[in-house]
């Protein structure tokens, strides 16, 4: 089979024959980084998953029983039609670019470096975690997470291999040999080397750190590159799913947490085989505090730039602004102040743009905190999970260095630390939720600590053979 069969594309890569020559060079080594990194003890299994063949809304989403390395990764771009202007900045009203400007090519390829690194990054950190699966659903969507990841890879790699020359070649190529939490070799960016090594993690990871990549892949959506605009385009069609699985994950054991909780004559979920809200809330304030910080310092020459150059926007820059230069105004952003007091301080709009996309990130997160208390509150309980300050826990900004309670409030170093095993995961914890994590395989049943979804995928029900184990 030819690389033009195996690797379903829109981008014309059967006539791009110096292309296609790069990537066949490249598809070997990725194929032997999945074998290496990617889900360990099923790459013979039958999985139920969905490929994207096309980009019609008839061939995105197609369902079938594939063995994870026989999974074709396609390159697509969202069609366009006509020619497109550039949204914002000083380039506002140009032409998009088909090709990369000189002047920004460092740079681009940075930026887009740093997006393809995290997606092989999220399958090496949950490499194992098919062996402890809730239930066979769940499995099943690790995978589809798995494999999508590995195509965004494909969406990027593209990029870099088709502009970037021999540069973006040997980008690529580093790409497979960067690993998560490598001592020598480690990803770019630190939330990617966390351990993922329980399903509550899985879960708050894709509830908190993929919802990171929405935001990220939006504001690149806007991009005055015109090839990368439309490849995260397309990408975020499947990131969508991910985003469910973390916020319906965090959903179910909120709502079993609360269900054992009520059950027990104590209150305590523990005791039930359960996990109980305390923990859950804990890893809340340990998953987005990491995650906020992958959107940057608050105060940013970098984003000022970017947005300047036409290279990235703001979320849903089109719809929802109508000034698109950003060079009047300001925004009022809490500073920390003297002698460790908050102040509000006006910043030029452009420096703020990575806080302006956080802004987003934080409201979407708090949205899917008060369905998790709607959760609670049908089981009668009265108790609420929050999601804590963005100053919270914090390891670079401008509130790296100071410590904030979960409310924001700034606190001593050592009333923080008094306080860490309360609001933070302790040794303890971690080994607690790992307990729980034993494989349940059986077609219909699910672990104690975790509710059954409320449907299943493709319109099947809970208990479908969503995987064929190989015998």
């Amino acid at each position: 089979m030819s690389l033009t069969d195996s690797i379903p594309n829109n981008v014309d890569l059967g006539s791009d024959k110096k292309l296609l020559r790069a990537l066949e060079k490249w598809q070997p080594d990725f194929i032997n980084w999945w074998m290496e990194m990617g889900p360990d003890g099923f790459q013979k299994d039958e999985i139920y998953l969905r490929t994207a063949i096309s980009v019609d809304p008839k061939g995105w989403a197609n369902y079938e029983y594939v063995k994870m390395p026989d999974y074709r990764w396609g390159i697509f771009l969202t069609p366009r039609e006509g020619e497109r202007d550039i949204g914002f900045g000083d380039h506002a009203g140009d032409k998009a670019w088909n090709e990369v400007p000189g002047e920004l090519r460092s740079i681009l390829r940075r930026i887009i470096v740093t997006q393809a690194d995290t997606e092989p990054a999220s399958v090496e950190q949950q490499r194992q975690l098919g062996k402890t699966a809730p239930s066979m659903y769940d499995l099943r969507n690790l995978f589809q997470v798995n494999v999508e990841e590995g195509r965004h890879l494909w969406a990027m790699v593209h990029l870099l291999h088709q502009y970037f020359g021999r540069d973006g070649r040997e980008e690529a190529e580093a790409l497979l040999q960067r690993r998560s939490g490598h001592p020598d070799t480690p990803r770019i960016l630190q939330t990617f080397n966390e351990k993922t090594d329980d399903w509550m993690s899985f879960f708050m990871f894709t509830m908190f750190t993929d919802r990171d990549g929405k935001y990220q892949l939006a504001a690149l959506s806007e991009s005055g590159f015109d090839p990368l605009a439309r490849a995260t385009q397309f990408m975020l069609t499947e990131e969508s799913f991910h985003l469910f699985t973390g916020e319906t994950g965090v959903e179910r054991i909120v709502q079993r947490a609360a269900e054992l909780t009520k059950l027990d004559a104590n209150g305590d979920a523990r005791a039930q085989g359960g996990i109980d809200l305390g923990t859950i809330q804990k890893w809340i304030n340990f998953w987005f505090s990491s995650a906020v910080e992958l959107f940057g310092g608050e105060i940013s020459s970098n984003a000022a730039d970017y947005f300047a150059t036409g290279l990235k926007g703001r979320f849903r820059e089109r719809e929802k602004y109508t000034e698109h230069k950003a060079l009047e105004g300001a925004y009022s952003m809490v500073v920390p102040g003297e002698q460790g007091r908050l102040a509000s301080r006006d910043v030029p709009l452009r420096n703020a743009m990575n806080e302006i996309l956080r802004d987003e990130y934080v409201a979407d997160c708090e949205r899917a905190c008060r369905k998790w208390n709607h959760a609670i509150k049908k089981t009668g309980l009265d108790v609420e999970l929050y999601i804590p300050s963005r100053r919270f826990n914090r390891s670079m900004g401008i509130y790296a260095g100071q410590s904030f309670a979960p409310n924001g409030e700034p606190i001593s170093k050592e009333h923080f630390e008094s306080m860490r095993s309360k609001w933070l995961p302790t040794p303890e914890d971690r080994e607690y939720v790992r307990s729980l994590m034993t494989a349940v395989h059986e077609r219909g049943k699910i672990a104690n600590w975790i509710a059954p979804p409320k449907q299943g995928v493709d319109g099947k029900p809970f208990d479908w053979e969503y995987v064929r184990f190989a015998q």
